[in-house]
């Protein structure tokens, strides 16, 4: 029987459009749930919308539409986002489908008839907009610590939950199962919450106040306060309490900004004890994204469409930035210029370039096909180890839902795939005809090639299938097994007509081309030396080309016309200065220094995309060179 695994974002509340947060959660789920299917197993990915309470009245009201109108369009929204940016989620849940509301309200049946429910008064202190009371503990300076505004006093009768009743045992469970609350500091501060008592819960609103929401199954004049609806949904969602998805699935992990602790962690595990479901498996708990070290917010105006950025960078540069560079349990910190330069950095230098360069060889040196019969060496066998270490710790930081963590050991595999590629010189083999050693060498290189394909799956869907089908594998994840995938690096039949390459992944511009500012006139006496800021520096983009191809430019003789490869689509073409010193055969094959994001020009009549630097010396000028196989492309810092 195939092991299961069901995961769940929260659902958002419908209040305001979905941002760059609520992408992150469900690319997150969608990340962690593809990775479980890759290991084997059975999945349900759930998330969905909260629809129901105060605010979403007041939001409602506020645009003219019924609560009903105003939920519809918003939840659309949501849910036409998901598949814009490849998730894949088996279930689109809203608090208003007539199917939670009978669970919910079944749910508080069982709850009260336990005689964990009771009526009471209750005068206190209420946040309209975090739709909760307060106690004049939690107030700040007499305000609300999120809405930084004074609530309302309001007292009135409503239903209560013995949340307290089960303080000690939620206590002494989060103890007993110290993976219960992950990351570990998220944990602490829930056990931290727990040394204070914690009170009954208010669950129930009178209808003479709110009329949106479920109605309380034993008073018709009560609706039901939104969390202990809203919590429902991971149940109501598959079936509970009779379905098979139920038995099948049950119980989840719940991925969730930290925002919402206290009520993942203590409301809810207590009303599941009180309603004798099994408590869910584990609450994975992330950070806030920041914008350039600034929470996002709407009246800063800087909240991050996720559909802008998809159209951009595309959907798996997108995704593999948001799941690279956010360690989870901290805060994340969003700008353009770090996505930009993570993608130019892990996708488009290193496995990118990695990818093309292999089928350009393969191409090249045996016209798209390998003998699959070959012999490891030792040097082999230490890149195959060191494979197989890097994708264990990747699976275990999966496991572990550190997609962060997982990529950085993925990125080591990369790297060494690539030094390896650059140590044993496939070019150097095949000038001295060992071409049974380069066909070894450049299956070793394939076959890690699809194992970095592989990985990179739940995180990049679309471009690990490209990655996969180039190389001959059409992946069938529902009978796939990563593990065994890692334990096994023995070769596969592969297609006649492999790809010449594979341009997954076109760099980006970090930067526009800046206006030069007039320089203020120095006197005589002052010396003649200028410093610029190490930012300023950080513009310059150095990038080693590999000359292809040098000519003297038709129209001028001190100019020599040269193709430069940078690990791009195409070579570029650039005009250098330089035919005083350089015949054009002298330059073809020297790895050269290039300032690579200049704009292009035209000199005398010829396109230039980049300079190539030149030292001044007594007798002229001697180009940058590097010496060794370097790739094309590679950053210079």
């Amino acid at each position: 029987m195939k092991k299961t695994f069901y995961v769940t974002t929260p659902i958002y509340y419908v209040n305001a459009k979905p941002h760059l947060g609520h992408a992150y959660t469900t690319i997150f789920a969608d990340t962690i749930c593809r990775f479980h299917k890759l290991m084997g197993e059975e999945t349900f990915f759930l998330t969905g919308t909260d629809e129901h309470g105060d605010k979403i009245v007041q939001a409602a009201e506020s645009q003219g539409k019924s609560p009903q109108e105003y939920v519809d369009e918003i939840s659309s929204l949501f849910k036409n986002l998901w598949p814009e940016l490849d998730i894949e989620n088996d279930k689109f849940i809203r608090t208003t489908d007539p199917y939670h509301k009978e669970c919910v309200q079944r749910f508080l049946q069982i709850v009260y008839d336990k005689g964990d429910i009771y009526f009471g008064e209750y005068g206190g202190y209420y946040c309209f907009g975090c739709e909760r009371f307060y106690t004049e503990k939690e107030l700040v300076d007499g305000m609300c610590p999120d809405h930084k505004k004074p609530p309302t006093y309001i007292h009135e009768e409503n239903y209560f939950f013995r949340m307290s009743k089960y303080q000690d045992w939620l206590r002494e469970y989060i103890n007993d199962n110290p993976d219960f609350i992950q990351p570990e500091p998220y944990r602490k501060e829930v056990l931290s919450m727990l040394k204070e008592p914690i009170g009954d819960l208010c669950i129930s609103r009178p209808k003479k106040r709110l009329t949106w929401g479920i109605e309380m199954p034993f008073d018709k004049n009560f609706v039901t306060y939104v969390w202990f609806d809203a919590l429902i949904n991971y149940l109501s969602a598959i079936g509970w309490p009779d379905s098979e998805e139920f038995k099948k699935f049950w119980p989840a992990y719940h991925i969730i900004a930290k925002d919402i602790l206290k009520p993942h962690a203590i409301f809810w595990p207590t009303m599941l004890k009180s309603a004798g479901v099994e408590i869910y498996k584990g609450l994975r708990v992330h950070g806030y994204w920041k914008v350039d070290e600034t929470k996002m917010s709407k009246s800063l105006g800087n909240v991050v469409d996720p559909l802008s950025l998809k159209d951009k960078y595309g959907v798996d540069g997108f995704r593999y930035f948001l799941m690279r560079e956010m360690h989870f349990g901290h805060d994340g910190n969003f700008s353009e210029k770090n996505m930009i330069e993570r993608f130019n950095a892990d996708l488009a230098n290193d496995i990118g370039n990695l990818f093309n360069r292999t089928l350009s060889m393969i191409n090249k040196y045996f016209k798209g096909k390998l003998k699959s019969q070959i012999s490891f060496e030792d040097m082999d066998k230490e890149l195959i180890l060191l494979g197989k270490r890097s994708l264990n710790n990747y699976i275990t930081s999966f496991e572990s839902f550190n997609s962060a963590e997982g990529l950085e050991n993925l990125m080591i595999f990369v790297r060494a795939v690539n030094k390896y590629i650059d140590s044993v010189a496939p070019w150097t083999l095949f000038k001295n005809k060992d071409l049974d050693r380069l066909n070894t060498v450049l299956w070793v290189v394939l076959i890690c090639l699809r194992k970095i394909a592989l990985a990179l799956w739940p995180v990049m869907p679309s471009s690990s299938e490209k990655m996969l089908n180039a190389i001959g594998l059409a992946l069938d994840v529902k009978s796939f097994d990563f593990k065994r995938e890692v334990d096994d690096f023995s070769t596969w039949e592969i297609s006649d007509n492999l790809p010449k390459n594979l341009n997954l992944f076109p760099r980006k511009e970090v930067f526009k081309e800046e206006k030069p500012k007039k320089e203020a006139k120095s006197s005589k006496n002052e010396e003649q030396e200028s410093y610029i800021d190490f930012d300023v520096f950080q513009k310059v983009d150095l990038r080693v080309g590999k000359v292809l191809d040098a000519a003297k430019h038709p129209n001028a003789d001190k100019l020599l016309c040269l193709k430069v490869d940078l690990g791009e689509q195409k070579p570029r073409s650039v005009v250098a200065g330089i035919a005083k010193y350089y015949k054009p055969d002298e330059l073809i094959g020297k790895n050269v220094v290039m300032v690579a994001n200049l704009k292009p020009r035209k000199l005398r009549g010829e396109i230039s995309e980049g300079m190539v630097l030149a030292v001044h010396k007594k007798d002229g000028l001697q180009v940058l060179a590097i010496d060794g196989e370097i790739d094309p492309g590679s950053k210079i810092s």
